[in-house]
């Protein structure tokens, strides 16, 4: 029979084995992904789109927050803002990676910061889901591991502009050799890759190229450049630019009497309509602009059945943080696409096929991705190259398309298989910048 001592001793043993077995027992059932979430909230690069890409992105991790999460593990994201600044955004990695304990980095809307970036959390060896940046700099030649975008790259933007120009050069009145474009961008990694696309199609198109620029995004003053686009006096100009230069741009070009027959853009600011009217009004009546397709401007019935909701709710949900918006733009689309993407695709084939969330689980799930063109909410598929490849990281199946801004309404005008409408080409004589 114990004595009372050996009784109390026995006691505690036995409570403190239960206390651990239901600590344990707990930390078992936490399974939980941690996401490190990183776009501008502040800065010009924040009205020009980020901020929108944040909304996007943060309406599908809520819906899977609020669903209960991804095959028995939680999710929890913690949101970051880059300011619009690449030394902030490598901060805020490393800090969400090292201080955070993130399993994972998602987000990101600027190239310039995506370039540096994809490069430190590659020797960090975790795992970055790239919602939107462009830029063929980010991945072209790195042969990155744990690096992937769904998301089109900026070569292609500039081939598919000028692609569309060429397929309506007759609506000019003109052979294609005769045709004048100007090629101006800001010159940062993603002005500079899409204008690289924009001169290789025009090369391959036959355009007289009569001006090729860059500029400083942050540039207080872009006079210079509008006089010399009068003097190049180009039919068709192709910006790539944020929104801050692109009014400034217009705006001068307004006061100083440029002409032209088209203008055609590359995302990111020209993705903002809100923006474009609050700084040129109706001048931006037949401004085109290129971008992975409006979710909400997609054809339904070539899409995934599954799709149409979720588009659904996230209109709804984007409806109550923006009321009254004339056109969703395209850049909260771009970001719950891409992020649902990862949420249906990635993370459940990472937790069942591969065992978990680590780094190489989440890597190789995103390799085994295989979604046939219709499989996204985007319209195009997914797919990523082979390790070691060119390109590695990079969509193989993604496409943008271009948009006409037409009395406050987006219209697809190109490619012909997503078209809605033809394209209004030239600028109708009497609009501000007609050189009809």
């Amino acid at each position: 029979m114990l004595n009372g001592t050996r009784r109390r001793i026995l006691g505690a043993v036995v409570a403190a084995t239960a206390v651990l077995g239901l600590t344990v027992a707990a930390q078992a059932q936490e399974k939980k992904l941690k996401i490190g979430v990183i776009y501008d909230l502040t800065g010009p690069l924040a009205g020009g789109g980020s901020e929108l890409q944040y909304v996007g992105a943060k309406i599908m991790i809520d819906y899977f927050i609020k669903a209960g999460g991804v095959e028995g593990y939680k999710i929890e994201a913690v949101y970051a803002d880059a300011q619009s600044k690449p030394d902030v955004a490598i901060n805020e990695a490393v800090r969400l990676i090292e201080q955070e304990k993130v399993d994972m980095l998602l987000g990101f809307y600027s190239s310039a910061q995506c370039v540096p970036v994809a490069g430190r959390v590659e020797q960090l060896k975790k795992f970055m889901w790239i919602t939107t940046c462009i830029s063929s700099a980010v991945l072209d030649g790195k042969k990155y591991k744990y690096v992937f975008r769904p998301q089109a790259s900026g070569d292609q933007f500039g081939m598919m502009t000028m692609d569309f120009i060429s397929n309506n050069v007759a609506k000019f009145g003109k052979p294609a050799k005769d045709l004048r474009v100007a090629i101006i961008h800001e010159d940062g990694a993603y002005g500079v890759d899409v204008a690289k696309g924009n001169e290789a199609g025009a090369k391959k198109a036959g355009f007289n190229v009569v001006l090729k620029e860059g500029y400083s995004a942050t540039a207080p003053d872009l006079s210079a450049l509008v006089t010399k686009l009068k003097r190049a006096r180009p039919d068709v100009i192709f910006h790539t630019g944020y929104n801050p230069d692109i009014t400034l741009l217009l705006r001068q070009a307004r006061e100083q009497g440029l002409k032209f027959g088209a203008l055609v853009g590359h995302g990111a600011g020209y993705g903002v309509y809100e923006k474009l009217k609050e700084g040129l009004g109706k001048d931006v009546n037949y401004f085109f602009n290129t971008d992975p397709i409006s979710i909400w401007l997609a054809n339904q019935k070539t899409l995934d059945a599954k799709l149409p909701p979720i588009i659904k709710m996230v209109g709804e949900e984007f409806d109550k943080v923006k009321p009254g918006v004339a056109i969703r733009s395209a850049h909260v689309g771009m970001a719950a696409s891409n992020a649902y993407v990862f949420f249906t695709e990635v993370l459940p084939v990472a937790i069942k096929k591969y065992g978990g969330v680590t780094p190489d689980a989440l890597r190789q799930a995103a390799m085994d991705v295989d979604i046939k063109e219709g499989g996204t909410m985007l319209g195009f598929g997914v797919k990523f190259p082979a390790a070691g490849s060119q390109m590695a990281g990079q969509n193989e199946r993604s496409f943008p398309v271009v948009i006409q801004y037409i009395d406050d309404k987006s219209y697809v005008v190109w490619p012909k298989s997503q078209a809605q409408r033809e394209a209004v080409l030239p600028l109708p004589a009497g609009t501000t910048y007609s050189n009809k």
